[in-house]
């Protein structure tokens, strides 16, 4: 879930109090402080369990405590797998490689990292792609091959099986 929240101290405590409340597990929690907004507000983004039907519960006590809850989703994406593409990337567009991926609705690439030495020199990036299930990254990895070959890449995958 996402929240937005006043940017005093103690606000985030008093997000994650209700979560405990509800008997939530508390996951991952990304709170970066950046320029705040006209209304100094605080984004935060937090990944919890929560028992099943104790979800209303929650929104309720955020509420009482002035966080507003901006956004609220299952993760469909549970299949993660990170590979190192080689070549020309820049001048074989990029975005279409990801694009590839991205547009079978099921698998998309949420992480990308790249190094480019030269403007003449191969590049090298590592790709994470998750998906919603094991056949699914399968699939994705395959068009990846695909899209590999054609543009003259390189793909360096991971050892273990997805």
């Amino acid at each position: 879930m996402k929240l937005e929240m006043r940017d005093r101290p103690g606000q985030l405590v008093a997000a994650l109090k209700p979560i405990s409340a509800v008997g939530g597990n508390i996951i991952a929690v990304i709170h970066q402080r950046e320029a705040t907004t006209a209304a100094e507000a605080l984004d935060v983004q937090i990944v919890l369990e929560l028992p099943e039907g104790r979800l209303e519960r929650l929104l309720e006590l955020l509420r009482e405590q002035g966080v507003n809850v901006v956004r609220i989703g299952e993760e469909r994406l549970l299949y993660e797998c990170t590979l190192i593409v080689i070549g020309h990337l820049m001048h074989t567009d990029l975005s279409d490689t990801v694009n590839q991926i991205d547009k079978t609705g099921s698998a998309e690439v949420t992480e990308l990292s790249m190094v480019m030495p030269a403007i003449d020199s191969p590049s090298s990036a590592r790709i994470t792609i998750r998906s919603t299930t094991r056949a699914e990254m399968k699939r994705a990895i395959r068009i990846l091959r695909a899209v590999a070959e054609q543009k003259k890449l390189l793909i360096i995958e991971p050892l273990e099986d997805v």
